[in-house]
């Protein structure tokens, strides 16, 4: 028996037993990261150097791959270098640090789409009063929130999670530290504190979800209403993959957090953990270049500009 004083370090879940199989993990998870780095670096990049994408809808975009970038980078460095090294251990404080990233991260995500969610129905569904109620400040004042409620949230759950006496040794069932896994670990009723604040963070995230869905039914509503099908499909090439997104991100995390016991086992749960927490910030890149011509158009742009300059910069090198 050991308590959270005598605690140093955690143990995380391995992705497997051999060695072989590790490196296999590692080389998987690199090129999975590698594309989110590419993916999200190309948005921020174009967003920012492409004035014409100087939109509120092309900088809340900006702001979805700065927090995709951070909650990946949350999690997949350390288990990569973990499946590399054949090590499974994390510090006391290197635990705390990457649960509060990955919730300040997560929770900010959740309400940046929420936010995202109320400038797609502004846009359709009250088109004349956009410039009004999303203006600059109006969309630097969202953003804010929704990076503030991250880091409220993480601080929160951080410090309440490791005041918990823990006494159950430090084996985690999970390839990065999460609260759920934390808590198995406590050795009081004390842990029933985080339950209240789990219970209340769930609170929250259902009304923003209630406000996605009642936002959507609206802008479809519209939509349906527009009289010519080039209107309707510029319309739903704006929404669609922010639902995609949405739906992305809120079902991986529900079925890992509200799957039924009875299918629950170590190997199941990682897999839905890195469903949740690698899959998204590596796909929404893709989800929200396939339809949005502008930003493809843009970043096109751009590599076309960079790659000349290169072309540019070696012919003048090579003539002196």
């Amino acid at each position: 028996m050991s308590n959270s004083s005598s605690i140093r370090q955690f143990l995380l879940l391995a992705f497997a037993d051999r060695q072989e199989l590790q490196l296999l993990h590692f080389w998987l998870f690199l090129g999975i990261y590698l594309a989110a780095l590419l993916g999200n670096g190309l948005i921020i990049t174009t967003i920012a150097c492409d004035h014409h994408l100087h939109t509120p809808m092309y900088f809340f975009l900006l702001n979805l791959s700065l927090l995709d970038l951070g909650s990946i980078s949350t999690t997949l460095p350390k288990a990569m270098a973990n499946s590399l090294w054949d090590n499974t251990d994390i510090s006391y404080m290197g635990c705390a640090a990457q649960l509060f990233f990955f919730l300040f991260f997560i929770q900010a995500e959740f309400s940046l789409l929420t936010s995202m969610s109320y400038d797609r129905y502004v846009a359709i569904c009250k088109p004349l009063h956009y410039g009004s109620l999303l203006g600059s400040r109006a969309c630097v004042h969202m953003a804010a929130a929704a990076w503030g409620s991250g880091f409220l949230t993480a601080l929160l759950h951080t410090a309440n999670t490791f005041s918990l006496p823990l006494c159950q040794g430090n084996a985690l069932d999970q390839f990065f530290c999460e609260i759920p896994q934390i808590l198995k670990l406590s050795c009081s009723h004390s842990y029933l504190r985080e339950l209240g604040l789990i219970v209340v963070s769930a609170c929250l995230a259902f009304g923003c979800f209630v406000f996605i869905v009642v936002s959507y039914v609206e802008i479809f509503r519209s939509v349906l209403r527009i009289p010519s099908e080039q209107g309707r499909h510029k319309a739903f090439s704006t929404c669609l993959p922010h639902l995609a997104v949405v739906s992305l991100f809120v079902s991986t995390g529900m079925f890992a957090h509200l799957k039924p016991p009875s299918i629950s086992s170590p190997s199941l749960d990682l897999v839905v953990s890195i469903l949740y927490s690698v899959v998204p910030p590596a796909v929404n890149p893709l989800i929200y270049s396939l339809r949005n011509q502008e930003l493809k158009g843009a970043a096109w742009r751009l590599m076309t500009q960079f790659f000349s300059q290169i072309r540019k910069c070696s012919i003048f090198h090579a003539y002196n």
